[in-house]
């Protein structure tokens, strides 16, 4: 799309404003006001911590019999059981991770599926998948946890996973090993 120049304002244009517009009165300069804005405050933030005991207070499902807390682990058979102690103790070397908090099933299956694909192309040995604790999952449980665990089951190319150390997401995220 072109823009054109803007037009120029001859002298009878500028005279049928003023005309137009008739007597103008100039305003006094106005000081800005003393006092200091305040400090921003995050609201939401409050908002959601402060929901949190009312929150867990409401459950309609029994918080023992859901897998939260729980660490995740898996070895796939043929490997020695070294691999996942080391994976465990974070021996291995995080290559990239993703988060998968705020999205539905079908959209964490899908990016899933994408990030390992990505990982074997990139020749990445070890990642790690935040898929967060369900703590806020109602009465489903830990949706995208159970999904995560059960994905990488499946998967050929996965040879161990387990939940991370507690710097790295601790039984919120897992670290995942790789085939070659």
């Amino acid at each position: 799309m072109k823009r054109r120049p803007p037009a120029t304002v001859t002298d009878d244009d500028a005279r049928l404003f003023r005309d137009a517009i008739g007597e103008v009165r100039r305003l006094d300069a106005v000081e800005p006001p003393a006092a200091p804005k305040p400090e921003p405050r995050a609201h939401m933030l409050e908002a959601d911590e402060a929901a949190v005991p009312g929150e867990l207070l409401d459950m309609a499902f029994d918080p023992g019999l859901m897998e939260v807390g729980e660490e995740l682990s898996y070895l796939r058979d043929g490997y020695p059981l070294k691999l996942l102690r080391q994976l465990k103790r974070g021996q291995f070397s995080v290559q990239d991770d993703i988060d998968l908090h705020q999205m539905n099933a079908a959209a964490a299956q899908a990016t899933i599926a994408a990030f390992l694909a990505e990982a074997h192309e990139r020749g990445w040995r070890c990642v790690r998948i935040v898929h967060g604790k369900g703590l806020r999952s109602k009465s489903s449980g830990p949706v995208l946890k159970v999904l995560t665990d059960r994905l990488l089951r499946r998967r050929d190319d996965v040879i161990a996973f387990a939940s991370a150390r507690p710097m790295q997401g601790g039984t919120g995220a897992v670290v995942v090993l790789l085939k070659d």
